[in-house]
């Protein structure tokens, strides 16, 4: 199969490089048959403005190439685009096995800040490094969904656990336990800096669709997924602040970037941290750029000791 070429800026391992085999997906899910035409370029696809399409599809993708039988997240949820996930988890790996030889390591303990209903990030990449992850939600109705996809899959539950955060002020206190150790965090922060700032976002990506104003959202998003006070800049601000006092407990810290004119007073507030290292990782999905910013309280020789297992 030719890989197209608004796609081979994905991660080499990623599994979603080339275009998307609809036979397969409908042979592993057939429920996503009836999606599926012929576009006006003369390619098989679905109609990405419907909400229930891209969910099928996903269900689909998590499917075939991740094994996972039951997928399911509530209406009106954060239904991600499982390419562009993906490759913040090859990317973490990468950055990962800088400190263990050049080697993935496996069978770590990722922390996952803000997981979703969706669980996209713990389900990637338990499939891919067998890595155990703690997911946080601060919404009971996502926190409840994610415990249904668990259930529903066995071998999730002894790859995957949730713990609610109480406190909507709080990134990792009351998270992290005083004898855990993580290998790393990753956290899709919520992008939006007001209520009305993401009822705009929403209304700019339906224009850009050329959807009626009015039209359901492909992508869905509750409150808490899509907006905070001062946005993800303000809420990676936080992470930063509060990642001070787990500095022992965790080798990288990590966080998508989404506004690239943001980094520049993230990496002052790291400097001000006092960090040991910092790393920005480039990512690409078609016209779509991405990143994220990670860094590190721990020197070179003890984050190998740590990953090196």
């Amino acid at each position: 199969m030719k890989t197209p070429s608004e796609k081979n800026v994905l991660h080499p391992r990623n599994r979603h490089r080339g275009r998307y085999d609809f036979a397969a997906l409908i042979a592993c899910h057939p429920a996503l048959a009836q999606f599926v035409a012929v576009n006006n370029w003369g390619s098989e696809s679905i109609d990405f403005a419907n909400p229930e399409a891209v969910k099928t599809l996903n269900q689909a993708l998590l499917h075939h190439f991740y094994g996972l039988a039951h997928w399911d997240i509530p209406e009106g949820f954060l239904c991600p685009p499982v390419p562009g996930r993906a490759d913040y988890v090859h990317h973490l790996a990468d950055l990962l096995a800088e400190d263990n030889s050049r080697v993935v390591p496996r069978e770590i303990n990722v922390l996952d800040i803000g997981c979703g209903a969706n669980l996209i990030y713990p389900i990637i990449g338990h499939s891919e490094y067998q890595w155990r992850f703690t997911g946080t939600e601060v919404n009971p109705q996502a926190m409840t969904a994610a415990n249904g996809i668990i259930a529903a899959n066995p071998g999730l539950n002894r790859a995957i656990r949730l713990r609610r955060q109480k406190d909507s002020s709080a990134i990792f206190s009351g998270i992290i336990h005083k004898n855990d150790v993580y290998h790393a965090t990753m956290c899709n922060p919520p992008f939006h800096a007001s209520a009305a700032d993401a009822h705009e976002g929403s209304q700019r990506k339906l224009r850009n669709l050329g959807l009626d104003r009015n039209a359901p959202l492909n992508f869905g998003g509750q409150q808490d997924e899509l907006w905070c006070e001062g946005g993800e800049k303000a809420f990676i601000g936080r992470m930063i602040t509060e990642s001070a006092n787990f500095a022992r407990q965790c080798v990288w810290f990590t966080s998508l970037v989404s506004r690239r004119e943001n980094l520049p007073e993230l990496w002052r507030a790291l400097e001000e941290a006092d960090v040991a290292a910092v790393r920005t990782i480039d990512m690409a999905q078609g016209q779509k750029q991405s990143r994220f910013i990670a860094w590190t309280f721990m020197e070179q020789p003890q984050r190998t000791r740590l990953l090196g297992k």
